[in-house]
């Protein structure tokens, strides 16, 4: 829900109509039921039979010969049934919502230019500017504070042209492909650059500065959404399953003749060439190599090798770079394709931990049950969250980070299960507490004996 409320804050009053809100916030809320459908079964599973505990139904239940497992049987099918339906899911209907949402918003920022302007930050979303500003504000959200602009910007010379202005006002008419930006109180100041100056005629290139109370700046915005699709298509949220594979499988192809290439260079580079045979007769030249030289033989050799070692050290660190990037991509689509079959199965995970401890805990209600629900999820969450951080970074394997959580969560519900299925609690007291008192009590035994 707290998704759903930032993204409408994001669009409320700000000329849009009201069924491309509801469609705009639809996508948000689809894209949100892979990740309320399993917190949602653990909640109702820990109130339904937390409930039935608490008004002894179950001693009834077990009383006619009919044991936890045998009753939670058609719920465990269920549970299945659901699994596949968030599998089908997180592999059709939340990719194509994620692209229809970001295809919708930029859609947005192109009638609603002032949407896409951030403040705090540099924008550079709208080409050849780059615009920052301390704040936005007014009913409508157009009038900034503290502006700070670089133009002119698709000749590769930031700086050069600045704006800068204590308040400004965005104004847009409907349909228009300019976004109107009116400044008041401040600075233009532009370099005047001449052809061939070096470096040091540059500090001392001629500048124009000018003060300004109003200043009108028309923008070009046409261009803000064109994004060709394939280029936010590759978004892993908008791939399904057999798209994850293929751009996976399309990246490990060019990675592995990156790495073959490099390490044939490493060989040249080293000397060594294992395609011909050597021919060389090394019978007469010492097995120490320095031997072999005179001084001045053995100094070039050694700052040779030192060259020649210092050079293929900076190489491995910049490969080691490039590669740690490389299969940091590969990664990305490994583990998401893996988390996504993971968190499939989350319904099933969550029940078998909230079926037996609405049984044990014999509360039911909205009150502790939800605690309780709130927090095994968020357990949850942050162990997958951290899984997938792992496995992207390459710290794990993307199978071992994408179900890093089911692989802990679920033997715990099945240990909760077996204590349930014997009336037993969480963890039994008595079995931490029985040897401590035998302790002490030999101890204080111990001392009445000493003293008669």
């Amino acid at each position: 829900m707290q998704v759903l409320w930032l993204q409408f804050d994001k669009i409320a009053g700000k000329g849009i109509g009201i069924s491309h809100i509801l469609q705009f916030l639809g996508y948000i809320a689809q894209m949100q039921v892979p990740l309320a459908l399993p917190i949602a079964i653990l909640l109702s599973s820990i109130m339904a039979l937390g409930t039935m505990s608490e008004n002894y139904e179950f001693a009834a239940i077990k009383s006619a010969g009919i044991s936890l497992q045998r009753f939670v049987r058609p719920l465990i099918l269920l549970m299945l049934l659901l699994s596949a339906l968030n599998f089908l899911f997180l592999n059709y209907a939340f990719p194509r919502a994620a692209f229809k949402f970001k295809n919708m918003l930029n859609e947005i920022k192109k009638t609603q230019p002032a949407l896409a302007l951030m403040p705090g930050t540099f924008n550079s979303e709208i080409p050849g500017y780059s615009i920052k500003f301390a704040e936005k504000y007014g009913e409508d959200e157009n009038l900034l504070k503290d502006v700070l602009i670089y133009y002119d910007l698709k000749k590769r010379q930031a700086n050069v042209k600045v704006i800068t202005a204590e308040k400004g006002e965005i104004t847009t008419e409907k349909g228009s492909r300019y976004m109107t930006l009116i400044l008041k109180n401040g600075y233009h100041y532009e370099e005047l650059p001449e052809k061939k100056r070096t470096y040091g005629d540059k500090q001392k290139m001629q500048s124009t500065k000018a003060k300004f109370k109003e200043y009108i700046i028309n923008i070009d915005v046409s261009d803000l959404s064109n994004t060709n699709t394939k280029d936010y298509t590759q978004d892993r949220e908008m791939l399904s399953l057999s798209q994850l594979t293929y751009y996976s499988d399309s990246l490990k192809i060019p990675y592995d003749d990156f790495v073959a290439i490099k390490a044939e260079n490493f060989l040249i580079r080293a000397g060594i060439n294992t395609a011909k045979k050597d021919s060389t007769d090394y019978s007469t030249i010492n097995s120490n190599v320095l031997e072999n030289f005179d001084d001045e033989g053995k100094k070039q050799t050694l700052n040779s090798a030192v060259g020649l070692i210092e050079s293929s050290l900076a190489d491995i660190k910049n490969f080691s770079r490039v590669l740690k990037n490389k299969q940091k991509m590969i990664n990305v689509y490994d583990t998401e394709y893996h988390k996504r079959l993971a968190f499939s199965i989350a319904c099933l995970v969550l029940f078998f931990i909230g079926a037996p401890l609405g049984s044990i805990i014999r509360k039911g209600g909205f009150g502790f049950p939800m605690v309780m629900a709130i927090t095994i999820f968020v357990i949850y969450f942050f162990i997958s969250t951290f899984g997938k951080k792992m496995a992207e970074s390459g710290a794990i394997t993307a199978i071992f980070g994408g179900w890093l959580a089911t692989i802990i969560l679920f033997p715990l519900g099945i240990f909760l299960m077996i204590r349930a299925t014997k009336d037993k609690g969480i963890f039994n007291l008595d079995t931490f507490l029985q040897p401590m008192s035998k302790f002490f009590k030999r101890i204080f035994n111990y001392k009445e004996k000493k003293a008669i």
